[in-house]
C-alpha cells in the first residue's frame, strides 16, 4: 500500500503507529475557518471538530491550520450551510437535519424517525449507497461532505409534566425539528426549531414545555433537568444521528491531493471519536442525573406506534412531493430491512440477553 493510500484509509492513529507522514513539506500553507453549529459547552460535539482540526495540522506538518469556531463566532449556528455555500467560510461542522427546511433530503444525512442505528448508518454511508447519493445531493449546494460523529440512540428528552397518553401531547410546546417535529405536530405537538445554545433560556423562561437534545452528558451540561424533570425515553426519531463536515466544494477542489488525504483521514478519526465520548460518557451521567432528581420514563406503546404509523405515511407524501428525497429514501429503507434482518439473530439477541443479567 502506498503512503497516500495508507493515509486515506489508516486515519490519524493508523498513520502514526505505521510511523509515516505526509511529505507535505513543499505543500504552499493553507488557512481554513471552520464554523460550527454547536455551542463550546458541548465538548462532545465541539470536540469533534477540535479532533479535526489537530490532526489536519499534525498530519501537515502544521502547514494546512483549521481555525474552529463555535456557533454564533463567525455565524449562527443555523447559517453555516448557507457560509460555506457561498464561501463566506470553507468548512462548517454540523447535523444536517437542522436544514430540514431547505430541503426535506438534508435529514436522511443525520437522522429520520425509525431510520438506522448508528453502526447501521455508518455502513450505509459507506458500503452501502448512502455516501454516494448524500454527495449527489450536496453538490447542490457547491458542498462536499465527510463523516463526523455520530452520538448513537438518543433519549426522548426533557418535560415538565409526564407524558402518559396522546392526549398528554395536545399543545405541547416541544423543541424538535425536522421530521420528528412533522411527526409530532400530527399528534398535536407545537414543534419549536431551537439551537443547542437556546433550549435551556425557552424552558427556563416557559417559551417551550419540553425539549429534547442529544443524550445524559450533553443534557446534563445543559441543565435541563433543572427545569423540566421527566426524562423520557427512546429518542425514537434519533436511532442514531450523524454531524457531518461540509466543505465549500471550490476550496475542495484547490487542495493537493496530500492536504486531500490528511482531511479525509483526520474525518474518520473524528468520527470514530466522538460516538466513543458519547458511549464512555453517558452511563456515568444518567446516573449522576437519576441521583438530581431526573425521572426515567419510557415512552408508552401506544405513543411509539402512533409515531411510527404517523412517521411511514408522512415519508410516502414526502417522496412523492421531493423526487430526490424519495430516491434516497427508498435506499435507506431498503438497507434498513437488511440490516434489523442480520441484527435480530446476532445484536439484538446478544443486547437482550446481557442486558438481562446481574453485572
Amino acid at each position: 500500500m502506498d503512503r497516500r493510500s495508507l493515509i486515506k484509509h489508516a486515519g490519524i492513529a493508523g498513520v502514526l503507529a505505521a510511523g509515516v507522514a505526509p511529505a507535505v513539506h513543499a505543500q504552499a500553507t493553507v488557512r481554513w475557518r471552520l464554523a460550527s453549529s454547536f455551542p463550546k459547552s458541548l465538548d462532545t460535539l465541539m470536540g469533534g471538530a477540535e479532533t479535526f482540526a489537530k490532526g489536519v495540522r499534525a498530519m501537515s506538518g502544521g502547514k494546512f491550520e483549521i481555525s474552529v469556531h463555535a456557533a454564533g463566532e463567525i455565524m449562527p449556528a443555523l447559517g453555516v450551510v448557507d457560509g460555506v455555500q457561498n464561501a463566506t467560510v470553507e468548512i462548517a461542522h454540523t447535523a444536517p437535519y437542522y436544514f430540514f427546511g431547505k430541503d426535506e433530503t438534508f435529514a436522511l444525512g443525520t437522522a429520520i424517525p425509525f431510520g438506522l442505528n448508528s453502526r447501521q448508518l455508518t455502513a450505509w454511508m459507506q458500503e452501502g449507497n448512502g455516501g454516494k447519493l448524500m454527495r449527489e445531493f450536496y453538490a447542490k449546494y457547491n458542498i462536499i461532505n465527510f463523516q463526523g460523529g455520530n452520538t448513537g440512540a438518543q433519549m426522548g428528552g426533557w418535560f415538565r409534566k409526564e407524558i402518559k397518553t396522546l392526549k398528554d401531547l395536545k399543545g405541547l410546546k416541544f423543541r424538535i425539528a425536522g421530521f420528528a417535529g412533522r411527526i409530532m405536530e400530527r399528534m398535536g405537538v407545537v414543534p419549536q426549531n431551537l439551537p443547542g445554545g437556546e433550549v435551556y433560556t425557552a424552558l427556563e423562561k416557559g417559551t417551550i414545555d419540553a425539549a429534547e437534545w442529544v443524550g445524559p452528558y450533553d443534557d446534563q451540561k445543559l441543565g435541563f433537568q433543572k427545569v423540566a424533570p421527566f426524562y423520557y425515553y427512546p429518542g425514537f426519531w434519533e436511532g442514531s444521528a450523524q454531524i457531518d463536515f461540509f466543505v465549500n466544494q471550490k476550496a475542495w477542489d484547490a487542495l493537493p491531493a496530500e492536504y486531500k488525504a490528511i482531511v479525509e483521514a483526520a474525518s474518520a478519526q473524528a468520527h470514530i471519536e466522538v460516538q466513543a465520548r458519547y458511549d464512555a460518557r453517558n452511563p456515568a451521567a444518567l446516573k449522576q442525573l437519576v441521583s438530581a432528581g431526573a425521572k426515567l420514563r419510557p415512552f408508552s406503546n401506544d405513543i411509539m406506534n402512533a409515531a411510527f404509523k404517523i412517521s411511514q405515511t408522512i415519508y410516502q407524501e414526502t417522496s412523492a412531493k421531493n423526487a430526490t428525497f424519495g430516491k434516497i429514501y427508498a435506499d435507506l429503507a431498503k438497507f434498513r430491512a437488511e440490516q434489523n434482518l442480520w441484527f435480530r439473530f446476532t445484536e439484538s439477541t446478544f443486547d437482550r440477553f446481557m442486558q438481562a443479567q446481574k453485572l
